[in-house]
């Protein structure tokens, strides 16, 4: 979730900086219960067609993870999402290469239910 996104006050607690933009928000609700919760204080969680899908090579598989996410971040913010969800993450090879493979939905929270794009 892009740093600095307004945040019903339930769901403070449950967040974790990190050194990026981006905070990594942990919870127990999967999707759909996320979004329940969220409607239920006025709030919308909405989720965007289309796929991403980000790749990044090399031996170190946090700055791999970190190549694709920044990707995958950069097309979050072309469609004024403040939230990325992570569908899929699997670590893979080709020629002997390591790989990562990343998928994701762009998503804006906001409150209210009419997409104004952050």
């Amino acid at each position: 979730m892009e740093r600095g996104t307004a945040l019903p006050q339930c769901f403070r607690q449950e967040n974790e900086l990190d050194r990026s933009a981006w905070m990594q928000v942990k919870t127990t609700l999967n999707a759909h219960e996320w979004e329940n919760a969220l409607a239920a204080t006025g709030w919308t969680f909405q989720y965007m067609a289309g796929e991403g899908r980000a790749t990044a090579f090399g031996f170190d598989r946090e700055k791999m993870l970190h190549a694709a996410l920044k990707r995958l971040i950069a097309g979050a913010r072309l469609q004024k999402c403040n939230c990325l969800q992570i569908d899929d993450v699997s670590m893979h090879a080709f020629l002997g290469m390591p790989y990562v493979s990343v998928t994701a939905h762009s998503r804006n929270m906001q409150k209210g239910s009419l997409f104004c794009g952050n």
